[in-house]
């Protein structure tokens, strides 16, 4: 099993836009059955946001946000992600291990790396990942960073859950939080 390479860096959103000025940032569109159009942005040092269900527009609104650098429409500069997308809605891919360049404050970026290790197919409670992270009370704060995660899917959101079994939110609706694990668990292992 190969290991999922990582670039996490701890900075503001202003800090954000000055690093990611100085280079550009990539953007790529697979079609999907299972999630409609998923969109994936990438840097020269790995993938920095992915979102579906949504247009090319408001995707792109939204990265503008954090990329105050040049935006480019560029496959090839994403291929590996989407390769790996690709395989993973067509029920091949179980762990992904593209090179992510995901920003967030250091407790984000410790549920992120959490969500990661959540293997396919399964769920943890917002509780399982506090506890995970050295935080066992900041399960509400677990659930925050949760909803922040820039990249779903490569760092699985969707397999948190509540402790009573309950689906808790998702940034996409329950229907696809819903829809994702059904499908996790149809082509598990």
């Amino acid at each position: 099993m190969s290991s999922l390479r990582h670039f996490f860096s701890a900075t503001s959103a202003s800090a954000v836009k000055r690093r990611m000025k100085m280079g550009k940032v990539y953007y790529a569109v697979l079609p999907s059955k299972l999630l409609g159009k998923i969109f994936v942005a990438s840097t020269e040092k790995g993938v920095c946001r992915l979102d579906f269900h949504t247009s090319e527009k408001k995707f792109l609104k939204e990265l503008k946000k954090t990329a105050a650098g040049e935006i480019v429409k560029s496959p090839r500069m994403n291929e590996t992600a989407l390769s790996q997308l690709k395989k993973y809605v067509g029920g091949g891919l179980k762990r992904f291990d593209c090179r992510l360049d995901m920003q967030g404050t250091p407790f984000q970026r410790k549920v992120w790396k959490a969500l990661i290790k959540i293997p396919y197919g399964r769920t943890r409670s917002y509780q399982d990942i506090a506890r995970a992270i050295g935080h066992p009370k900041a399960f509400r704060a677990v659930g925050n960073a949760n909803g922040s995660n820039p990249v779903s899917i490569i760092a699985p959101c969707h397999r948190v859950i509540e402790s009573n079994g309950g689906l808790g939110g998702y940034g996409h609706g329950l229907k696809f939080k819903k829809r994702l694990l059904a499908f996790e668990k149809a082509h598990r292992p």
